[in-house]
């Protein structure tokens, strides 16, 4: 790390030297976050319920990818990170709770802001932080433009840019929206943040999911948390005419930030910027939207872990592929992506890979990709879980409870409603994830969860090596 540092400042001053900043042309860079942003939410992957001309004309000229899942389904372990290309397990944040998220301050100088600032790059945020302070802090790299709060966060990010229309000096602009978050606010009936959704009659909201109702083999961990957590879960007694206006509700907060969105995309334009300016678009996690009978997010199905994902760039935009299938981890690798575009030289020990490289053939996508998760809170019984998903393939474990275990075909059951972890069929399958999940908690030094593994049916391991001490 030091010698990484002290590469980067040695690259800094020499560049000052020789005023190489004010001459290079490198691009400009915008991340545009959502919070609560579930993969299927946009009306470019066909949902008829939703319409974000925004976010799908991005898409268009642009990169979207049908693939991409979050590191943790919880807001301040995955905005983590996302601003440091790491595991949350790694970087010692485990949930939103204020004792359990210490970053280190070698994390936090490492992260995206500071690797930008200090290779010549004007860094700014506006909006939503949680990575993993609850509001932006010194020490993190970026200039704040725009506090919390979706309102007036598009404007204040314009009047950044209109400062920057003639800069010669690159910037890293983030802005971070808090919607579509506010059907948290609206499930516990209380007002929401930038302004109410109107119920309609029943006819005028969309259909309950086709897996709405919980499977028979629902874990028995998450159902318990569910039932403990109420202010969290306050949808245990809805009707299914009430879920319908929450999924409503939520796709008219889509809408609503996607309106948000498109002011910055405006302006990008007509301040002339976009032809040396790449848009990122994602989120930090997804929302259940009823399916299994879930609201919010922290568990592992595919509705909170699956994201939208869009790349908007002048050296993309003539791709054949508008839709990427590759694997990617948002967490793990915009990091390597963003320092890639950048010109900014990144560890090969990165468990990321960059997108941009992807798109280009010049390494191969992720095999499978980790999601990790915890359920904290007052009451939570703190269960774990892990998530190793293939292309084909879906491997879950919790860490305790009856169905723990899972196995999906998502290739061919994407919903996930037929748990095949009995399978003899599947066997060598269900062993070959346990494996690479055993493999995956040793290579990353997640000693917490690698004494609740399932060993492979084949393995030659017992219980007992999985343990450095019984407790």
């Amino acid at each position: 790390m030091l010698i990484a540092s002290f590469c980067l400042f040695s690259f800094f001053c020499s560049a000052q030297q020789n005023n190489t900043f004010l001459k290079d042309n490198r691009p400009n860079i915008v991340l545009i976050m959502t919070d609560q942003h579930q993969a299927e939410a946009l009306s470019i992957a066909g949902n008829l319920n939703l319409h974000t001309p925004n976010l799908d004309r991005l898409a268009k000229t642009g990169i979207r990818f049908e693939n991409a899942y979050v590191t943790f389904p919880l807001c301040t372990p995955s905005r983590s990170s996302i601003f440091t290309g790491k595991m949350p397990h790694s970087l010692g944040v485990n949930s939103n709770a204020d004792s359990d998220n210490k970053m280190k301050d070698t994390d936090k100088q490492l992260g995206l802001g500071h690797l930008l600032t200090q290779s010549g790059y004007d860094a700014a945020y506006a909006g939503k932080w949680h990575a993993h302070e609850e509001a932006m802090a010194d020490g993190n790299g970026f200039a704040t433009i725009a506090d919390f709060g979706d309102m007036p966060l598009a404007e204040k990010c314009i009047d950044y840019l209109e400062l920057k229309q003639k800069s010669t000096q690159p910037f890293f602009l983030v802005a971070s929206f808090d919607n579509p978050h506010n059907i948290c606010e609206w499930a516990r009936n209380e007002p929401l943040p930038y302004g109410n959704i109107a119920p309609v009659p029943l006819n005028e909201t969309p259909n309950l999911p086709v897996n709405f109702k919980k499977s028979a083999t629902f874990p028995e961990a998450l159902q318990l948390e569910q039932n403990v957590e109420v202010k969290i879960y306050p949808t245990q007694n809805y009707t299914e005419a009430d879920w319908r206006q929450y999924r409503y509700t939520y796709y008219r907060l889509v809408e609503k930030v996607d309106a948000e969105i498109g002011k910055i995309i405006n302006a990008i334009d007509a301040l002339g910027l976009r032809e040396n300016t790449i848009i990122i678009f994602t989120s930090d996690h997804g929302d259940g939207n009823a399916s299994h009978g879930w609201n919010q997010k922290t568990a592992l199905f595919q509705e909170s872990v699956k994201v939208p994902l869009i790349i908007n760039y002048k050296a993309i935009t003539n791709a054949n592929e508008r839709l990427n299938k590759s694997l990617v981890s948002n967490g793990l690798d915009l990091y390597p992506t963003i320092c890639d575009y950048a010109g900014i030289d990144f560890s090969e020990n990165l468990l990321g890979k960059s997108i941009k490289k992807i798109i280009e053939k010049d390494i191969t996508p992720h095999d499978f990709v980790v999601v990790e998760t915890k359920f904290e809170g007052k009451n939570a019984y703190g269960t774990l879980g892990r998530a190793l998903i293939t292309q084909k393939y879906k491997y879950i474990l919790y860490s305790w409870g009856k169905n723990r275990e899972q196995f999906f075909d998502i290739e061919n059951d994407p919903y996930e409603m037929h748990n095949l972890i009995n399978s003899k069929a599947e066997l060598t399958h269900i062993d070959d994830c346990r494996q690479k999940l055993l493999n995956w908690c040793k290579q990353t030094n997640d000693t917490k969860f690698l004494k609740k593994i399932v060993l492979p049916t084949t393995s030659i391991l017992t219980s007992d090596t999985l343990f450095d001490k019984p407790y």
